[in-house]
């Protein structure tokens, strides 16, 4: 993967990780997709993402998690 095509500069949105030369965050691309949109939607909705853009933030979020182990909180009312 090409480092630079996601990118966090303090200026734009303070500091999330975007796609560079957007401000198209990955929390976004990931919120979006997890609500159900497809690619293809995200695409139409947002002229100056790419494909590679796309795939660049999912490819970062699995990397940023990697190496956390994340468990569900157990519903503790039941």
């Amino acid at each position: 993967m090409d480092k630079r095509t996601i990118v966090s500069d303090p200026q734009i949105l303070m500091g999330k990780p975007v796609v560079a030369g957007t401000r198209i965050s990955v929390e976004l691309i990931l919120e979006k997709l997890a609500a159900g949109e497809t690619i293809e939607q995200l695409l139409a909705a947002h002229p100056h993402l790419t494909r590679e853009g796309v795939q660049a933030a999912l490819r970062f979020a699995a990397e940023a998690l990697r190496g956390d182990v994340i468990y569900p909180l157990a519903d503790k009312t039941g």
